[in-house]
């Protein structure tokens, strides 16, 4: 048998590991320091603080010159409409002449923070660091908060033209504020909440993000039954509508306006429909609304007010309680499909519940307000009890179904996208690593056992080389790692350090020192040069 040639190992460190995307530009600067901006970064958060503001403001422009020109005014009072009205998109209670208003249409300020979410979400992709999204919500939040100091400003100076009172100044500064911070946060979580989730103390349960989302369905999908019943109440009570207009508005100009107006107050009613399809009641001043009694009050003369029953209650409106059983049920549905769910432990549907009921009490403390002389109108807080408590039992009704009828649950897909941009190196980093019983079925293969590293004849192949050798074969050359690594089939992070990237080299035909040369003391054991492996570049 001719002599084994000589083999080359090279310590290649690097190549073991797994590929790392390339670092990108961070918006924190060269250095990466707080303090510091790139001139695009710059430029990403002049829009996030001016685009959504800059959109509102014109349409409140447009809104408020059509109006005073539809109404053959003077523009003398422009500033001072202008102003209020981008206090009052942001829910800021005012006072105009001696009436107090808290109750504003709830539309106009659901398109401000779909904006500003939507702003926030594109400036938080994936190449910016955590810290750098303070800079996101600080833009967010700092533009419409210099906007509103200078409408303070311009309110108290046209308090001599317009019956308009400064509004209290730490309360709009507050209003402004969180609303904006709200929907920068939804905006930059809905791209980076499984960075913010790795940022916890403790692992994320793997029911919290299937019931969040169950619970958002969840509270959309009552929000549109709550609409669907304001629009059928304002149909089944049409012949009222003429008398609201002929009451209200006397010109064409007139009628426009009050559409519009009714239009934006929508919402609000669709969320006291939320309100009344839970089982609970709509405050409106001394009196309530609910399905089970009324307690009648005088409602504004406005067109979509015409929805309000007047009463007296029937009985067929308890069969309006069936509306968020099924979303209940539906919603238990999903989450026993998509979460490990178990009858004993349904944190899932716990979890929508929760969700649902906070969607519940935010939508109502916008929806709601004082309305001058008519008092407040608006859900009350026992609302969001009453959603926790249908979609949590009716949620677990639906648990309970999805485990008798769709099978056991499975475990919870992966979707592509969580690969990509090297977020699969995150796994890696973690130590991911396979279960024995997946490892050993995927490698279980007929095909792999009969081929030609089979036990058998790699035993024979290894006798015949004992025989022709006269002694047993030397062991390779860092057998105990090896045989460590062979064990735990990967390599720990520590392995990886010193683990070896073997390249076997064609015959040694050099005139390097040692090379095809045996060992003096056993001829058998071949030479191998053993080379560091080369840094990677920094």
């Amino acid at each position: 048998m001719s002599a084994p040639r000589t083999a080359l190992a090279r310590l290649s460190d690097p190549d073991l590991r797994a590929p790392r995307r390339p670092q990108a530009q961070r918006g924190g600067g060269d250095g990466g320091g707080f303090g510091s901006l790139t001139p695009e970064f710059a430029r990403v958060l002049m829009l996030v603080a001016a685009r959504a503001s800059a959109i509102t403001l014109l349409i409140i422009f447009i809104l408020v010159y059509a109006t005073l020109f539809a109404a053959g005014g003077g523009m003398g009072g422009s500033s001072g409409a202008i102003a209020a009205s981008w206090l009052a998109v942001h829910q800021v209670p005012l006072v105009i002449g001696k009436t107090g208003i808290g109750l504003w249409p709830l539309l106009p300020t659901l398109l401000m923070v779909w904006l500003v979410a939507r702003d926030s979400a594109q400036a938080a992709d994936s190449d910016r660091e955590i810290r750098d999204l303070g800079w996101v919500l600080g833009a967010a939040v700092g533009g419409p908060l210099l906007i509103t100091a200078v409408c303070l400003a311009v309110a108290e100076d046209a308090a001599a033209l317009v019956p308009l009172q400064p509004p209290d100044t730490l309360a709009a500064f507050a209003w402004v504020a969180w609303l904006n911070l709200l929907a920068a946060m939804a905006g930059i979580g809905s791209r980076r909440w499984r960075e913010f989730a790795e940022l916890l103390p403790i692992p994320l349960p793997d029911w919290v993000v299937p019931g969040a989302r169950a619970g958002a369905l969840a509270a959309g999908r009552l929000l549109a039954a709550a609409a669907v019943l304001t629009v059928v109440s304002f149909l089944a009570h049409w012949s009222r509508i003429g008398d609201t207009y002929h009451a209200a508005a006397g010109t064409v100009s007139g009628a426009v306006g009050l559409t519009l107006l009714s239009l934006a107050y929508l919402p609000n009613f669709a969320v006291d429909g939320m309100s009344l399809l839970v089982g609970g009641q709509v405050g409106i001043g001394p009196g309530s609304l609910s399905l089970f009694a009324i307690d009648g009050a005088p409602v504004p003369a406005v067109p979509v007010a015409a929805a309000v029953p007047s009463g007296p209650v029937a009985l067929w409106w308890l069969v309006l309680l069936l509306a968020p059983a099924a979303i209940g049920v539906l919603s238990g549905l999903e989450c026993g499909r998509t979460s490990r769910d178990r009858a004993t432990a349904p944190w899932a549907t716990l979890t929508a519940a929760g969700v649902a009921a906070v969607a519940m009490a935010l939508l109502g403390a916008l929806a709601g307000g004082e309305l001058g002389t008519f008092g407040r109108i608006g859900p009350t807080a026992l609302s969001a009890v009453l959603v926790f408590v249908w979609f949590a039992v009716a949620g677990y009704v639906g648990l309970l179904g999805a485990r008798w009828f769709g099978g056991p649950a499975a475990a919870p897909a992966v979707a592509n996208d969580e690969y990509a941009d090297g977020e699969y190196d995150d796994y890696a980093d973690d130590g991911y690593r396979y279960a024995d019983d997946e490892y050993e079925d995927d490698y279980a293969d007929d095909d792999y056992a009969e081929g030609e590293y089979a036990d058998d004849d790699y035993d024979d192949a290894y006798d015949d080389y004992d025989d022709e050798l006269g002694e047993e074969a030397p062991a390779p050359a860092a057998a105990s790692d090896a045989g460590h690594h062979a064990e735990s089939g990967w390599y720990d992070d520590e392995d990886l350090d010193g683990a070896l990237d073997a390249e076997l080299v064609d015959d040694q035909d050099d005139d390097r020192p040692g090379a095809g040369v045996k060992s003096a003391d056993n001829p058998d054991i071949v030479d191998a040069e053993v080379v560091e492996g080369d840094l990677p570049d920094k």
